[in-house]
């Protein structure tokens, strides 16, 4: 069963100190990332992951939401706690690995699918992270992967 929070909720999940470590985990490939990008990353990282509990519809986060994803997921121990609070298991990412590429409007489509999730579920839309164009190759977890956050 999928749990619904208050956005500040949400981001009371992730203390300071973990905030502090993706931040600092996410600046290895964007060296340039101020410290309030970083904050403002990690809340939009969170923001993304509630939505995808949230609908049986397949999300994708922006190339630089997809950075704190990655850095999250390889703290699996604060992650899972995370999930688990959400009130599922895991939250699979699932990178796409078509080798005959991405259509480009799809992926249009598919990030304004993703921003229309995130509001719908309390959150704001940070511009600086969501670009109006483009995907990221990945998609969170579409229902019937294993452990997928499925609203039932």
């Amino acid at each position: 069963m999928t749990i619904t929070k208050q956005p500040a909720e949400v981001l009371g999940l992730i203390s300071p100190d973990l905030r502090e470590r993706l931040a600092r985990d996410v600046r290895k490939t964007w060296p340039e990332m101020s410290d309030d990008q970083g904050e403002r990353g990690v809340s939009q990282m969170a923001a993304f992951l509630v939505a995808s509990t949230l609908t049986d519809e397949p999300l994708t986060p922006s190339l630089r939401v997809d950075l704190f994803w990655h850095a999250f997921i390889q703290r699996s121990v604060p992650y899972v706690a995370f999930a688990k609070s959400l009130g599922v298991e895991y939250i699979h990412h699932v990178p796409d690995d078509d080798e005959t590429g991405s259509d480009p409007e799809a992926g249009r489509a598919a990030m304004e699918a993703t921003k229309a999730a995130i509001r719908a579920a309390g959150f704001t839309i940070d511009p600086e992270f969501w670009p109006n164009e483009g995907a990221a190759d990945c998609t969170q977890c579409h229902a019937g992967c294993t452990d997928s956050p499925v609203n039932k």
